[in-house]
């Protein structure tokens, strides 16, 4: 009895103390909530520069500045165009041009001039950066300035990637740093410098008829750019973006009306080369996309990738067709980097990381089994490393292949029917990243790491002359403000 009554006792004063203590919580006032925090000031380089650079740089840039307006900075809209006119006003954002151009009425928008209107969340986050301000927070590191009237100043060669003689024989376009040089089909002399926002230039090529040139590249993680220039006038017609890294191996359909590029989202695509709309998409890489070929009629687009696959697309339908490689497991031996079509015939020349060229022809006449390399015409003596570029000549009889390995390089010219080795080329000193036999079939243009242009004689081997395609400067590199 005596237990149960102290337990009892307890028990009520437990019961009492947790009481007292739930009044006073009760009565104890709310702790303070903490202030709620502003949202974060809307950046122009990280949210608001990403949307110029994919629908207006096209035809705002130094290159190319319909009505006089530059939009690859702030400076330029606060400039405004021809009329002189800012086009943000942070006291008045709603009257801003460049918000009244943007905004669609009746889901129509006078900008981006051929593309679709802005997203809604899009046309927010400008109207927000103006409200605020309009503030510029580009990095200082990316704030040079490099345009026609300010070109590169080069303290020593650059890579070359790229390399190309216009139909006539008469230039040759050699890729640089934000620019393409055309120089005399000899190296004699510079006769132009096409400069634009691309500060990676990837693949060079003039269009049928020698009146154009078609460059891809971009900035590596930011942008990817095609550009056509007109090549006489020296004039940027055309400049389209995609994709958030560089473009590469484009190519030209036989009529000059389409453009096919590679893509480092696995894609490739062609465009009208006129306005830049696109035609074409095939997403059906596995890696990145690195080279493009027409066929004769340009019913159909060959690309090569990454991922050891040469694969067919239909233009009309954008249809994937088929693989023209083999598809049997472990018959791949590494990625596909270049590709070059036969001149008058629907048969291709590739070349990757087995250092390897092959022919093969791009369609297949019997049912796929697995296990075979139907299309495989031809495998030609394997070079040094990996194989980065291919080229016929203009009548498809020879080819010239440049490689690297281990810090080399090695360009061989090959006849194409029978396979021999036609020359080994003297005076490569380094990587070929780039190889184009002039249109008279008597000299090969490499190219590579070492920034030196060479003329080699493809029958011979022997080295006929060598230039540096960019101007040295002496001079120390001056730091100029952003458009």
């Amino acid at each position: 009895m005596l237990c149960t009554a102290f337990r009892g006792a307890i028990s009520c004063l437990l019961l009492a103390m947790f009481s007292t203590i739930a009044v006073r919580a009760e009565d104890a006032p709310a702790p303070a909530q903490p202030a709620a925090e502003a949202p974060a000031k809307v950046s122009y380089y990280r949210e608001v520069r990403p949307i110029l650079v994919e629908n207006c740089q096209g035809c705002h840039q130094p290159a190319r500045p319909e009505g006089g307006l530059v939009l690859t900075g702030v400076a330029g809209m606060l400039k405004g165009g021809d009329s002189e006119e800012p086009i943000i006003k942070a006291d008045t954002p709603d009257e801003s041009l460049l918000l009244v151009q943007i905004i669609p009425a009746d889901g129509m928008a006078l900008m981006p001039k051929g593309k679709p209107p802005l997203r809604a969340d899009q046309i927010e986050l400008i109207r927000r950066w103006i409200a605020e301000g309009g503030v510029d927070d580009t990095p200082e590191s990316v704030r040079d300035k490099i345009d026609a009237e300010h070109p590169t100043q080069y303290q020593k060669a650059p890579v070359i990637t790229s390399l190309d003689y216009s139909p006539d024989g008469s230039l040759l376009a050699v890729s640089g740093h934000h620019e393409v040089l055309l120089h005399k089909a000899d190296g004699s002399e510079l006769v132009g410098r096409l400069v634009g926002l691309s500060d990676r230039i990837e693949s060079v090529k003039f269009s049928p008829d020698g009146k154009r040139l078609a460059v891809t590249g971009g900035s590596p993680a930011r942008f990817g750019e095609v550009q056509i220039w007109d090549v006489e006038s020296r004039k940027l017609q055309l400049a389209v973006n995609y994709t958030f890294d560089t473009l590469a191996g484009c190519s030209w359909s036989p009529d000059g009306k389409l453009l096919a590029f590679a893509c480092t989202d696995n894609a490739i695509r062609a465009i009208d080369s006129t306005t830049g709309a696109q035609v074409l998409y095939q997403g059906a890489h596995t890696d990145w996309a690195l080279d493009t070929a027409f066929s004769t009629d340009a019913s159909h687009v060959v690309s090569v990738s990454r991922d050891g696959a040469m694969k067919l697309t239909e233009v009309a339908t954008e249809r994937f067709v088929d693989n023209i490689t083999s598809i049997t497991p472990g018959a791949l031996k590494g990625g596909l980097i270049s590709v070059d079509r036969r001149p008058g015939k629907d048969e291709l020349l590739t070349g990757g990381s087995d250092g390897q060229p092959k022919l093969y022809k791009m369609y297949r006449t019997e049912k796929r089994v697995i296990g075979d390399d139907f299309n495989l015409l031809r495998n030609y003596e394997n070079l040094p490393g990996r194989i980065y570029a291919v080229a016929f000549n203009a009548d498809g009889s020879r080819f010239a292949a440049g490689s690297s390995s281990d810090g080399t390089g090695e360009v061989r010219v090959y006849q194409t029917d029978d396979g021999a080795v036609v020359s080994r080329f003297a005076g490569i000193k380094g990587p070929v990243y780039a190889v184009a036999f002039r249109p008279d079939g008597a000299a090969v243009a490499s190219a590579g790491f070492d920034g030196l242009v060479r003329f080699n004689d493809p029958t011979t081997g022997s080295l006929i002359s060598e230039f540096v395609p960019v101007p040295i400067s002496t001079e120390p590199v001056a730091s100029v403000s952003a458009p």
